[in-house]
């Protein structure tokens, strides 16, 4: 069984027409609407049908586990088919979910959405860290996997289904960015590996601009980088509080007998690189990124090309403090933030001050001093923001960062946030100015949050058309006949000693057919040699919006480019 949680300020569904002949009967299609409620996207699988009341009585705690989280009185039980590939009959989920509704009626007012029929939603998810939940289990243990040598069919059937690369765009947009990334040569996606992206040339060319970027940027302001590894021990994470308290997410591996996680968070090995020294008041600030990639487990009926995915890559980076200095580097990340999203023409649409959730670690003494700060912060720099109430980590206040892009869409990237869990379950210290010991503030904070989900909103908001800084071709040279062919490649390699990405079009082509072709590539300039060119020793330059200058000046139209780059300006 797969089930998707979310916890909601309200659902609203309506049942539009059955999906098949055996469909609930007496279904009303009035628009349905629940308030304050955790709701349950279902999915029964195929496995689930050999013991379906021990499934039931999972599916029914798990559900109880997180309604008491959450603090949730009203559910909404909704048959969600798209969260597994492998259904069970009709008839018995139909029969477990009505048994389920039965017994959490008991403790809760339960609504279930009709079993076989096509549906409408609108939700309106809470947002906090609970508020999406993916759970995925069932009654049976684990079983031994048998080995055996394969056939040469075998192999071969094998690997036709791991070589599928589909795109369903029947219900995407044009500027979707899977489509984008897929006729761009940019990046593509296999159910071989759910939730990971397969980076092309092109693609990681962009992720690693940014990377790069990323990295010049936290350089300036006094970082240093740090690489934490892939695997770590059970111990670890035990003390970090992962283990438990995220167990559902996590990939678990083991090493000897000894059982490890695949990282889910960065945090914790930089806490033991940390602790790899004595500190002094001194070293402090000690400002510390990390670019590390994660994994985290999700349903696959919740994945969405780069904006939900398994496998990441986090942009960390951890400030270690005294109070004294807190105010101060909390001002210097705002400034970082604020630098990094104007380079790319975003916005912020609102900022919100998340405070003390009801469980929470700390004193209300410590958790004032906390939101005080954060706060002081915010209104010295005249930030508008707003309060969300009981939103914070279980750890620690945060300032959340939500941008808007050019579709109108919001998103929360950047987040600033306060810890006052992990230096003290690490026993983080430093030695004060008077000889004693203390325990650092720590901050976690992040521009991007996940790269991948990043390149995706960057993408959509500008269509695809990259500055000239983050284009993996920014120049595409092309030549009218072969004639051409020696001076282009003369042009091309002046180009390339410079620094830029080009490309060279000498295809047996029309003109009108390469210059198309490469407006789709998106490509920033496009470059035509004829004879006039040739004999000139210049350029006929077109830029995208059409305009071409002719006889261009191939040392000044180097120099322009770099000057782009540089300014990183967006056109």
């Amino acid at each position: 069984m797969k089930i998707l949680t979310i916890h909601a300020d309200f659902i609203e569904f309506q049942a539009k027409k059955k999906a098949f002949k055996g469909a609930e009967e007496g279904i009303s299609k009035d628009k349905q609407k629940v308030e304050e409620c955790l709701v349950v996207f279902t999915a029964v699988e195929k496995s689930d049908e050999n013991n379906l009341k021990a499934v039931t009585k999972r599916y029914v705690k798990e559900i109880k586990d997180i309604a008491q989280q959450v603090k949730a009185e009203n559910l909404v039980l909704y048959p969600y088919a798209h969260l597994s590939s492998s259904l069970s009959n009709p008839k018995s989920a139909e029969e477990l979910m009505k048994d389920a509704e039965k017994i959490l009626k008991k403790d809760y007012k339960v609504v279930r959405a009709p079993f076989g029929w096509y549906k409408s939603f609108n939700i309106s998810c809470k947002g906090h860290p609970l508020s999406e939940l993916s759970r995925e289990f069932s009654a049976e243990g684990k079983g031994k996997v048998n080995v055996k040598e394969l056939s040469k069919e075998e192999i071969s059937s094998l690997l036709s289904q791991i070589s599928r690369s589909r795109l369903d765009t029947s219900k995407l947009k044009d500027n979707d960015h899977r489509i984008l990334g897929q006729k761009l040569d940019w990046w593509s996606f296999n159910e071989i590996a759910p939730g990971m992206v397969f980076w092309h040339d092109k693609g990681l060319t962009i992720k690693n601009l940014l990377i790069d970027y990323w990295r010049d940027v936290h350089r300036r302001s006094g970082y240093t980088e740090i690489s934490t590894p892939q695997i770590m021990d059970k111990r670890l994470w035990q003390v970090s509080g992962h283990w438990d308290k995220y167990s559902e997410n996590n990939f678990v591996t083991e090493y000897e007998g000894r059982p490890a996680l695949v990282k889910p968070m960065n945090c914790p090995g930089g806490m033991l690189v940390y602790k790899t020294s004595p500190k002094s008041y001194k070293d402090l600030p000690m400002r510390v990124g990390e670019m590390g990639i994660v994994h985290r487990q999700e349903l696959s009926g919740v994945l969405a090309g780069l904006f939900r995915v398994i496998q990441f890559t986090q942009d960390d980076a951890h400030i270690f403090c005294t109070e004294k200095q807190l105010e101060d580097e909390v001002s210097k990340i705002i400034d970082i933030i604020k630098e990094m999203f104007a380079t790319f023409n975003l916005k912020f649409n609102h900022i919100e001050l998340s405070t003390r959730p009801e469980k929470r670690i700390g004193s209300d003494q410590v958790w004032d001093q906390a939101e005080k700060a954060l706060e002081k912060v915010l209104k010295k720099r005249k930030m508008n923001y707003k309060i969300n109430p009981g939103d914070g980590a279980f750890y620690g206040p945060k300032i959340d960062f939500h941008l808007k892009d050019s579709l109108d869409r919001t998103w929360q990237c950047s987040t600033i946030q306060l810890d006052m869990a992990l230096p003290e379950r690490f026993e983080l210290e430093y030695a004060d100015s008077d000889g004693k010991m203390k325990r650092p503030i720590m901050l976690h904070w992040v521009v991007y949050g996940a790269i991948e989900r990043f390149i995706g909103i960057m993408v959509e908001h500008l269509a695809g058309k990259l500055p000239l800084w983050l284009s993996p071709v920014q120049v595409k040279v092309l030549t009218i006949t072969d004639d051409q062919i020696p001076y282009a490649k003369k042009v091309v390699a002046e180009l390339v000693k410079n620094g830029l990405r080009v490309e060279l079009d000498d295809r047996a082509e029309s003109m009108g057919k390469k210059i198309r072709d490469a407006a789709m590539e998106k490509v920033n300039y496009i470059v035509t040699i004829g004879e006039k060119e040739v004999a000139k020793k210049v350029l006929a330059v077109r830029d995208r919006s059409g305009k071409t200058k002719f006889g261009v000046n191939v040392d000044k139209f180097v120099k322009d480019l770099l000057k782009e780059v540089e300014g990183k300006e967006i056109k």
